[in-house]
Order: structure tokens, then C-alpha cells, then sequence
């Protein structure tokens, strides 16, 4: 995979290049021999290979021979015209031998040996390279080239600049020799240096070149190593050697996911120490990573992932599902590279969007059993969206929330500096009693909950968004049950102080609640805030600043029956959403002996009607 699939592809590219030498060469022996012609053998080899090539060195050809062959030194290799101009290849020595074909068996090289090899490999993120042998642009049918029975390189220095995979190798490979002189071994190839910033190593072990036909499969193995990482995997061509049919199962495993990126060039999420499994196939331009498997933590991750890239512009589809995902097992935190103090805030400010995938369209399907983001534990999510030259549309999200469901919309254009997000969320039948509380007994509020957020906003995280945002929020309980204390607590009376001292669990009718708050430039201000239980009738006002996530929120409650040494106050809820806090405000303060109960039962079908 990675640095070393492109290792192979670009040496099996430079033999078919000095290949082209020597068939070129057998047309102009005698002229070589005699020190003549050599200009337009070099012609030949530009026309053959779409390239310019240079030989400041001798040429010496031995062709009356079952086994002919050529050595040359000092071969320089330009870049072909479909890639930026450039040296490509530089070869201090070479010396190539040919089988001839005999009694049904073709033509192949018997020896390839190059010394003082320095490779400088580039592909644009169209997938245009100077590894390959003919234009792009001008796709040819697949032919079988001849196969080398035993390459040798020593220490070659290779550097690769691959846009599209988004890899950079500065290092060093060689190949030992494998011949027949050596008991037909296995072709091994070995490499270090540096890729994507990261020390590297990596072997490819495969069948012996000896004994490889293109009638037979292929089979080849791989380990890569990078700061912890390591990936093995098992392959084959199943043609060889048409290295744009290959299949592969790999095996990786190290301290944080994020990490392949340094191996493969992927971009990939935070995670702790992870174990990843899975199969890869590709078929020319369609890549599909199969029967992926993925465990971090107590999460657990299992799908595929397509890639079509003929277009220039990857079509990747993405469907995977998870059976448990903590968000805790995701991120900076759990890879423990987390700085500084946790921040106090609900909203996040690491950065959102699809830049990890710019220059991609993509469509997503998600679905996890149960998703464990703290205080809310969602189950059943279903996620599905499509990126489309950099606008995320989340067409459809659901889960299962608290025995209630919620399900929405989201669209995310990321085609501007900053991008913006609109939201469109609906939640029904939440029921409160399962929210988490302290303390024993029956919960403080009981009852099925309604939501409808629309939020738009612009920012680089979900802090930034929040903190601008402008829209609308309205809630809305049907029915329900409160505890008493707490609406009598309200109104700030004798009986309610009672019900808190001894600690009265007792439960009263909530006729309905209904709050609708009105967003603008990230400030929430109430429209309107009623809460009707059966003994009180509580109403609000206020603001939520959801930059600072601070509230400034003010209730009364008017007891609906006669009431002795009552405090007509209002309570202000004030700190932040994180750790909201309660206090009464005295300034505005009265204290009543007898208060006769003036609230009235609201008319709680209308109201909810109307919204």
C-alpha cells in the first residue's frame, strides 16, 4: 500500500524503459560495437519511451548470444511532456540480459542491474506521473510486458512527490539479488527514509521473479512502520504484472488512527490505540476498501469505502456502522494529545468542515446502534449525506433520543472563507423524566417534550457558528408532571420554602409549557416563556448568550391558590449551560403576608395550537 505500491509500479516503469533500450539496440548492433549510430539509437528510445533519455557513458552490446545483452552508464531520464520538465531517473550503471524466446516461451529479461540509481518520482492530484510509460490522456488497452527474472538495485534514492495520494518519500530502497544464481528467492524489496515528515521503513516480499507468468497470479506481502504504526498485508495481480488490477487484505495497528496519514496519506480522525482490518480491490480508476473493521477504545467501527477516481476528481462512497461510538474514544483528548485546560464550553471550537476531503465528492452513509456523547446517549442514528465541490448536505438525521426521536437537516458551504451552516432540527416526544438528575425518587420534571430548532450561522467550529447565529427555538410540553417544590419554589412562599427543607418528592399536574426563543447575532432572547402547572402558574424572559454560553434569565411564579408570607420576587438563572446557577433577586423584591392566588389555568390547547 502506500510508498511501497508506488515503489513497485515506478520500478516495474523504469525496466520497461531500459527494456526499450535494448530492443532498440539489437537493430544497431554493429554500429554500437563500432562506436557509430549511437544518436539515433537514442532516437529510438525517445520515440519507444515518450521521453528524453541521455547516455553520456559508453554503450556496449553483446547480441550473438542465447542471451544478448547491453551495458550502459551515465543514463539520464527526463520527465514525458504530460508532467512538468524535470529529471525523472539517473543511472550510474546498468546491465541488461535478454532471454530470447524458445519452443513457446517468450521473450523475457534474464538480468537487470542498475547501480547509482536516484529516482525523482511526481503525480499531479490528476493522477498525471512521470512513472508512467504512456500519455494518460490517451488510455491504451493493458499488454504484457516482458517479465525480468531477477532485478538487482543497489541503494537507490528515490523521492516521491504524489499530490493525489498526498505522499512525500526521501529515501533510500534496495533490491538483492534473486536469480537462479541465488536459488530462485523471493524478490524482496526494502526501503527507509522519510515519508510525510515521519521516519519510515517498509519490505515487500514477493513471488520469485523466476518462476512468474502472466497466466498465474502474482503474490506479494508488505510491512510498513512509522512512529509506532504498522500496517502488513498479503496481495496478488492477478494478472501480472498490471498493476491496476490488484487485491490485498491488510492489518494496521499503533497509538492514534490519525497516524496512517503518515503511511497511506489519508486523512483520518484522533482516536487512542487502535486495531484496523480490512480488504482492498482495485480495478483501474475503482479502488474499494471492503470488510473494514476498526477498534479504538470501547468503539467499534465496521464498513466500506469506494473510490472512483477516471474523472480526476474522486467519487468516494462511504458506508460504515458502528454497534457502540463514544465521542470520548474520538479526538485530541483521547490520543492524548490534547493541550492545555479542558475548555468550560458545551460548543466546540475545533475546526469543521470538509477540508479533510476537499477536492472529493462524496456521499455517506452512516449508522450506529448506540452513540455515546456524554450526558445524551443516542441510539439508532442514521446519518446520510453527499459533498458536493465543497457543500456538505446532511439530507437525512435521526436517532433515538431519551425515548423520544429526533430528526433533521444540515447543509455546510465550505466554498467560501468562511463557511456557513444552516440547521433544521426537530425533536418529538423527548421525555424528560430520562434526563440524568441527582438524588432519590421520581425526577424533577416528568412529561413528552417538542422541539424545532432553525439556526444559520457561519463560522470554523461550532463555537464560531453558535456565537453568530440567527434563527429561531421553540419548545413545547404537552402535559407532564413537576415536582412540587420546585413550582412553589417559584412563587417564593411559605409552602414552597416547607416542601425544599423537608426535601418533599411529591409530584403536581405540569398542564403544559410552551418557551420560544428568537436568535440573533448569536444572543437568544425569549419571545415567550410559560410554564402552567397545576398550583402555579410560572412565566419568563430573558437571554441566552450563546458566545460565552452565559444565561441571564429571570422567573416568577403566581400561586393560583391563597398563599400566606410570600416573596414576590423573581428568581434569575445566571451562570452558563455547563453550570447554570439560581438566586433570588432582592432589589426587585416584596413580601406579601396574605397573597390570594390570582394565576389562572392557561388555555393550553391554544396555546400549543398556535405554535
Amino acid at each position: 500500500m502506500s510508498a511501497s505500491s508506488v515503489v513497485l509500479r515506478s520500478l516495474k516503469w523504469t525496466a520497461v524503459v531500459l527494456a526499450a533500450v535494448l530492443v532498440c539496440a539489437l537493430g544497431l548492433v554493429a554500429a554500437v560495437n563500432a562506436g557509430l549510430g549511437q544518436s539515433l539509437l537514442l532516437r529510438l528510445v525517445v520515440l519507444r519511451v515518450n521521453r528524453p533519455v541521455q547516455v553520456t557513458g559508453p554503450i556496449q552490446a553483446h547480441l550473438f548470444s542465447l542471451h544478448p545483452g547491453i551495458v550502459a552508464e551515465g543514463i539520464t531520464i527526463d520527465n514525458p511532456p504530460w508532467t512538468p520538465a524535470g529529471r525523472a531517473a539517473q543511472i550510474g550503471r546498468l546491465s541488461l540480459v535478454l532471454n530470447l524466446p524458445w519452443f513457446g516461451h517468450p521473450a523475457d529479461i534474464a538480468k537487470l542491474e542498475v547501480q547509482d540509481v536516484s529516482l525523482q518520482l511526481i503525480r499531479d492530484p490528476q493522477g498525471r506521473a512521470n512513472w508512467q510509460l504512456n500519455d494518460p490522456a490517451r488510455p491504451r488497452p493493458h499488454r504484457n510486458s516482458p517479465i525480468i527474472r531477477n532485478l538487482i538495485v543497489s541503494k537507490a534514492h528515490v523521492t516521491l512527490a504524489d499530490a493525489r495520494r498526498h505522499l512525500q518519500f526521501d529515501g533510500e530502497l534496495s533490491i538483492p539479488d534473486s536469480g537462479v544464481t541465488n536459488g530462485a528467492q523471493p524478490l524482496r524489496i526494502q526501503g527507509s527514509g522519510q515519508l510525510n515528515g515521519r521516519p519510515v521503513s517498509f519490505e515487500i516480499d514477493a513471488d520469485p521473479l523466476t518462476s512468474a507468468r502472466h497466466e498465474a497470479p502474482y503474490h506479494f506481502s508488505f510491512v510498513e512502520s512509522s512512529s509506532g504504526t504498522r500496517i502488513v498485508g498479503q496481495g496478488v495481480l492477478p494478472q501480472p504484472f498490471n498493476y491496476k488490477i490488484v487485491e490485498a487484505t491488510f492489518q494496521a495497528a499503533g497509538p492514534d488512527l490519525k497516524d496512517l496519514y503518515f503511511l497511506t496519506g489519508v486523512h483520518l480522525v484522533d482516536t487512542g490505540s487502535y486495531r484496523l482490518a480490512g480488504q482492498v480491490a482495485r480495478r483501474g480508476t475503482h479502488t474499494v476498501y471492503s470488510d473494514l473493521h476498526v477498534l479504538s477504545g470501547q468503539s467499534d467501527m465496521d464498513g466500506s469505502v469506494s473510490i472512483e477516481s477516471a474523472s480526476g476528481r474522486p467519487q468516494l462512497g462511504i458506508d460504515l456502522h458502528s454497534r457502540l461510538l463514544h465521542v470520548s474514544d474520538l479526538g485530541a483528548g483521547a490520543a492524548g494529545r490534547a493541550t492545555g485546560p479542558k475548555s468550560p464550553l458545551l460548543f466546540s471550537d475545533v475546526p469543521l468542515g470538509p477540508t479533510i476531503l476537499h477536492g472529493r465528492d462524496v456521499k455517506v452513509m452512516f449508522r450506529a446502534g448506540e452513540l455515546d456523547a456524554g450526558h445524551l446517549p443516542l441510539r439508532n442514528v442514521l446519518v446520510a449525506a453527499s459533498l458536493d465541490h465543497e457543500v456538505l448536505e446532511v439530507s437525512s438525521l435521526s436517532a433515538d433520543v431519551l425515548g423520544g426521536k429526533a430528526h433533521g437537516k444540515i447543509s455546510f458551504d465550505a466554498t467560501r472563507d468562511t463557511p456557513s451552516v444552516k440547521l433544521d432540527l426537530r425533536v418529538s416526544d423527548l421525555q424528560l423524566g430520562q434526563l440524568p438528575y441527582k438524588g432519590a425518587g421520581p425526577p424533577p420534571v416528568e412529561g413528552r417534550m417538542q422541539a424545532r430548532i432553525l439556526i444559520s450561522g457561519a463560522g470554523h467550529s461550532a463555537h464560531q457558528i453558535a456565537a453568530g447565529a440567527n434563527g429561531t427555538v421553540n419548545v413545547q410540553i404537552p402535559y407532564g408532571q413537576v415536582r412540587e417544590s420546585f413550582a412553589e419554589l417559584t412563587g417564593i412562599d411559605l409552602r414552597g420554602l416547607g416542601l425544599l427543607l423537608t426535601r418533599n418528592k411529591r409530584e403536581v399536574p405540569l398542564r403544559c409549557a410552551f418557551a420560544a426563543f428568537k436568535a440573533q447575532n448569536g444572543t437568544l432572547t425569549t419571545q415567550s416563556l410559560i410554564v402552567d402547572t397545576d398550583p402555579v402558574l410560572i412565566t419568563g424572559e430573558g437571554q441566552l448568550h450563546l458566545d460565552s454560553e452565559s444565561l441571564d434569565l429571570q422567573i416568577r411564579g403566581q400561586p393560583k391558590r391563597l398563599r400566606f408570607f410570600r416573596l414576590r420576587a423573581p428568581l434569575l438563572i445566571g451562570g452558563t449551560l455547563a453550570h447554570p446557577s439560581i438566586k433570588v433577586r432582592e432589589s426587585h423584591s416584596t413580601l406579601e403576608v396574605i397573597d390570594r392566588g390570582k394565576g389562572q389555568d392557561k388555555d393550553c390547547e391554544s396555546l400549543l395550537a398556535g405554535h
